[in-house]
């Protein structure tokens, strides 16, 4: 075998329940180089690098490391040839410390019973500082923000030496700072003869650091090894996709009737601070901001899932008070969370299961239960959304992830939701998918549905949002109406945004 490759993936087939999924995959890596590593949702990078991981067992096909044949059959044999992940979902245990983290399965011991606690929390802060991380290696994690938990796993899969570094979508949490340390930190790997696979979704952060792309669409490679320099973000999308997609964003902007359908006034408690603004019939009402701005926080007030200290909320004109979710889904509120795989699924369970979990008492009566009508309310959601499953049995986890936002979704649709707050609706979801999951809301609001979007992609919030709502350190500091917004070409509207989000405009 050519050693001139860290990493070779040779005619590597995988299967699930008779359905292929990767075919006859060839992938090569060298040392010191960053490779891009690009699909839709369902195109096969989750399974193909999880055979690399030892997760799963491929069906057919070789893995080579340094020349060298290589046979993954658990995570820790990867491990054992110097190739760390950085998963999308945290993997580390909230109750445990930075550092009882750092060393889970990797203990340090004196003799052969007893942990050495001083030389894993002094090897801990070294790779913490090595990072430039200021962070106490005795925190418990679960106090720490998703972008320092990001953070900490980083320094976690460096601390072991690895020569081959695969992170999957690790800016997903991460402010701009954040990210610009993690790609210093990545261009320093680089420049060590590491080898960095880096799965995202931002084509941007694609052009700008990767060296090379691998591109899968529906199992196969389409390009391995494209040098990334010279392409441009519509060459990529038709790779991965299969066809041109120049815009995303069809069509005009939803206009809303104009109708006040909720009002916020005054809302206070300890994380914002005096926010007040209204949300029109068949709008969508954007909030913009910077991580640590109070966006998500803000909605979690109104949905009741935090208490509010002060401050009025109207619905239709009429005074209401969401104690917690339930009085809100009473008030057909409906809450799209940014992490649907905690907060808004349950991924062991079925399709049907989860987007009807709002309405089962109009099937299940006593020990009656319905089965058809069931159907009926997933076929009719299924439909309209174009869920594509195998059958309503489908356990989600098995969707891709613009599949099971759409079950999301129709979840709330399903409970009759006509405030709809959707945070960061399309985070973690491919090209295509995106370009579905905005036009589903443009129709939403043309049926009268009012949205309140999140979005920390500016993008996105330019040209889905009816009006755009800006916030900054728990403070809401803008509302740009859509007269205002139509005297902005894009590029200056972004940094007039961007002067409200970081509190540089009075």
């Amino acid at each position: 075998m050519d050693a001139e490759y860290i990493i070779e993936m040779r005619d590597i087939c995988k299967s699930f329940y008779g359905v292929k999924i990767l075919h006859d995959v060839n992938f090569k890596l060298r040392p010191g180089e960053i490779r891009g590593l690009l699909g839709e949702n369902g195109a096969g990078k989750s399974t193909m690098m999880r055979i690399l991981n030892g997760i799963y067992s491929k069906d057919s096909g070789k893995i080579f490391v340094n020349g060298e044949e290589a046979h993954f059959t658990l995570p820790k044999d990867a491990r054992e040839a110097k190739i760390a992940f950085v998963h999308q979902e945290i993997a580390l245990s909230a109750n445990l410390t930075i550092a009882q983290n750092m060393f889970l399965g990797l203990e340090i011991t004196r003799g052969k019973y007893f942990l050495d606690d001083a030389a894993m929390r002094q090897a801990a802060l070294d790779a913490l500082k090595s990072l430039g991380l200021d962070l106490n290696v005795d925190t418990v994690v679960g106090t720490l923000s998703i972008a320092q938990q990001q953070m900490v796993e980083i320094a976690k899969a460096l601390m072991q030496d690895a020569r081959v570094l695969v992170l999957d979508e690790p800016t997903a949490a991460l402010s701009e700072k954040e990210v610009r340390f993690l790609f210093q930190q990545m261009r320093r790997l680089k420049e060590k003869n590491v080898a960095i696979i880096f799965i995202s979704h931002r084509l941007n952060e694609i052009e700008e650091i990767t060296d090379s792309l691998t591109v899968l669409r529906d199992g196969y490679i389409i390009a391995d090894g494209t040098p990334t320099k010279g392409l441009n973000s519509s060459e990529i999308i038709a790779m991965m996709v299969g066809r041109s997609v120049t815009q995303f964003f069809d069509g005009e902007k939803p206009q809303g009737t104009g109708e006040v359908v909720f009002e916020v006034r005054g809302l206070t408690n300890q994380r914002v601070r005096n926010i007040s603004f209204q949300l029109k019939k068949g709008e969508i009402l954007g909030f913009g901001g910077l991580v640590g701005a109070g966006r998500t926080e803000l909605m979690s007030a109104i949905f009741g899932l935090d208490p509010i200290e002060s401050g009025e909320m109207f619905l239709h004109g009429k005074k209401i008070v969401n104690r917690n979710p339930r009085e809100a889904i009473q008030h057909r509120f409906g809450l799209v969370s940014e992490d649907r795989k905690h907060n808004g699924l349950i991924l062991v369970h079925s399709i049907a299961r989860n987007l009807t979990m709002n309405v089962t008492s109009t099937f299940i009566k006593g020990i009656h239960y319905d089965k058809a009508k069931e159907k009926a309310i997933v076929d009719e959601y299924g439909n309209k959304l174009s869920i594509k499953m195998s059958g309503m049995d489908q356990l989600c986890q098995y969707l891709s992830g613009g599949n099971q936002q759409k079950v999301v979704i129709s979840k709330w649709l399903a409970s009759g939701a006509d405030v709809l707050i959707m945070d960061e609706p399309t985070r973690g979801v491919d090209v295509g998918a995106k370009s579905e999951i905005y036009r589903l809301m443009h129709s939403l609001a043309e049926e009268g549905i009012s949205i309140i979007m999140i979005s920390s992609e500016l993008p996105e919030l330019i040209n889905i949002s009816t009006r755009i709502a800006v916030m900054h350190e728990g403070e809401l500091n803008k509302i740009f109406d859509r007269e205002e917004l139509a005297q902005y070409d894009a590029d200056d509207l972004q940094k007039e945004i961007m002067f409200y989000a970081t509190g540089e405009r009075d």
